[in-house]
């Protein structure tokens, strides 16, 4: 029996995830934020070994029955960063085959039943990426938000929404409920004391704001009604960006969706869709709803030669340890 491991690297937390040749989940492990961003290399390669250990402790196994593994990495950006991600993962001592990519294909494998096409991440922030077939070539935005004018995830929305509330106490734009709703949010007296907090940095307001927005466009509000309508052309936007390298624009092909921005449904789905189907009218959109990791595990497969199938996704679903199942969650 040849077994597998997959490690999912994120800015938030990291998990790993151990399965047989069959697909069966045998062990499960979490650990802290992985970005070397935020923790450096040697905070990456820590939070990695932690949760690798606890899956093979969980598993039964030892590094030496590892045939192949695959990372998603968060903040593996750049091929100039290639060298140094190799050498952080080298550093675990894995004897076995791997494959690293950014953290955003995994989930791409994972919901996808073909393995390719496109994966759009709609959460704190966002990002886009994909793959050909063969996996040969790789589409991508930068990933890198506001500054490179890509959006949206949560981040960016609500920089664009305070940007509208701005708008609206200078008579720039229409009044708004938006702004109602985020005096209450920051604790401000009005919205003068909001915009005075915002903008020296005392009022913090930022993508776990976002949920708020969704709220006052659901009761109705025009400005915050036509926010998540830009968030959502601009996730399509990324989409076709990645469409165009990939020549997808003619082939019938998965655009995997995954992130906590989605929670907020049509109104920010429809013109995503709507978007992307000018271009790619083929586009099938699947919901993301299984554990990135799964997809790690799957690049794992591929890394030590294995034929991927997707009765694999299944049983890995079927058997995620139970003590996984909360964290994966997460």
């Amino acid at each position: 029996m040849r077994y597998y491991l997959g490690a999912d690297i994120g800015a938030t937390k990291t998990h790993a995830l151990i399965a047989d040749e069959h697909g069966r989940a045998l062990g499960f492990g979490a650990s802290g934020p992985g970005n070397h961003e935020t923790v450096g290399y040697d905070g990456m390669y820590e939070v990695m070994r932690d949760a690798i250990e606890q899956a093979l402790n969980a598993s039964g196994l030892t590094q030496a029955d590892i045939a192949g593994a695959g990372f998603g990495v968060a903040g593996y950006d750049w091929s100039s960063e290639y060298a140094i991600t190799a050498q952080t993962i080298d550093r675990l001592g894995l004897r076995a085959p791997y494959k690293f990519v950014n953290d955003a294909v995994p989930g791409l494998l994972a919901g996808s039943d073909e393995g390719w096409g496109v994966v759009v991440v709609s959460g704190t922030g966002s990002n886009c990426r994909g793959w050909d077939r063969e996996h040969k070539r790789e589409g991508r935005v930068t990933g890198h938000g506001v500054l490179m004018g890509e959006g949206a995830g949560g981040s960016e929305l609500m920089f664009r929404c305070m940007q509208l509330v701005g708008y609206a106490w200078t008579q720039r734009g229409p009044a708004t409920r938006l702004s109602e709703a985020l005096i209450e949010y920051a604790g401000a007296k009005d919205l003068e004391d909001l915009l005075r907090g915002y903008t020296t940095y005392e009022y913090q307001i930022g993508a776990e704001a976002a949920p708020l927005v969704f709220r006052v466009a659901e009761a109705g509000d025009p400005v915050a009604r036509d926010l998540i309508h830009w968030a959502g052309c601009e996730l399509g936007e990324m989409v076709n960006a990645v469409v165009r390298q990939l020549g997808f624009e003619e082939l019938a092909f998965d655009v995997v969706m995954t992130g906590s921005m989605f929670n907020g449904g049509d109104l920010l789905m429809n013109p995503m869709h709507q978007t992307v189907h000018s271009l790619a009218p083929q586009a099938r959109f699947v919901r993301l709803a299984v554990p990135p990791v799964v997809g790690a595990v799957m690049l794992g497969f591929e890394a030590g030669g294995l034929r991927v199938e997707p009765s694999m996704r299944q049983t890995m679903l079927g058997t995620f340890p139970a003590n996984g199942r909360a964290f994966a969650r997460q």
